[in-house]
């Protein structure tokens, strides 16, 4: 398991190479050589415009799992799934990598609205050169502000700009992203723990009745977490568990 582990980690480690030299390779004033990346100087400005582009993918991609949990609904979803799981007993059934990577896809169809209206106003307009860098950035902002104060409560926001000191704009966009992204996630997670209780409620209820039982037939020492879980997949699984959960936490982003 080790070795495949590393096996990964060189693949994933190759594909990045691979992906940086590609777009070195489409600037011109960028030259990859054994001693490292450089930047060799020039007075066009379109070279430049290259090398600016392939500076932010880098840094892009450096704080992109940063902005994945963060910014987006992946925190709520994966946490759901592992309430899920836990409230079953099933241990490490489905795998991590599974879950992660349900939440990771789940996570890319609610965010397409917004990974739209990024490309459609900020991404496409910069690379077409019609808007600077920050009227991009800022556009960006704004559109990920926007999802992010959809599902942020009150409570949270004015805590934090309370301790941070911040007046109340007239529009809660204008918000820093230092009080905006800390509120979402706190948010995050208390709209994720009420549907974690909500799932252990019935599964509960199985683990009640099979230990009463169990109890009222003197079998005292066979654990009931062994008896009640086929019951739990079993009642998972006839009203479709999987289906109606991802749709209950898409709908839940659909306010």
């Amino acid at each position: 398991m080790r070795k495949k582990k590393i096996v990964v980690l060189i693949v994933l480690t190759l594909l990045c190479l691979g992906l940086v030299s590609s777009v070195a390779n489409a600037a011109p004033g960028i030259s990859i050589s054994n001693n490292g990346i450089s930047i060799n100087s020039t007075n066009d400005p379109k070279e430049i415009s290259s090398s600016i582009k392939l500076l932010l993918l880098l840094t892009v991609l450096s704080v992109l799992p940063s902005i994945l949990i963060m910014m987006t609904s992946f925190t709520r979803i994966i946490i759901v799934l592992s309430f899920l799981r836990n409230s079953m007993g099933t241990q490490q059934i489905p795998p991590n990598q599974v879950v992660i990577g349900l939440a990771l896809f789940i996570t890319f169809f609610v965010m397409t609205p917004v990974i739209a209206d990024i490309n459609q106003n900020a991404l496409q307009p910069f690379t077409e050169n019609k808007i600077t860098l920050e009227q991009a950035i800022d556009k960006s902002e704004v559109s990920i502000k926007t999802f992010m104060l959809k599902y942020t409560r009150d409570k949270d926001l004015a805590l934090f700009a309370s301790i941070a000191k911040v007046e109340a704009p007239k529009n809660l966009v204008d918000l820093p992203l230092t009080v905006v992204v800390p509120s979402f996630m706190i948010s995050e997670l208390n709209t994720a723990f009420r549907m974690g209780f909500m799932l252990y409620i019935p599964f509960l209820v199985i683990d009640m009745v099979v230990a009463s039982t169990l109890m009222a037939m003197g079998m005292m020492m066979l654990p009931p977490v062994m008896i009640s879980m086929p019951f739990k997949i079993l009642l998972f699984l006839l009203v479709d568990g999987w289906n109606l959960l991802t749709e209950t936490i898409i709908k839940s982003f659909a306010r």
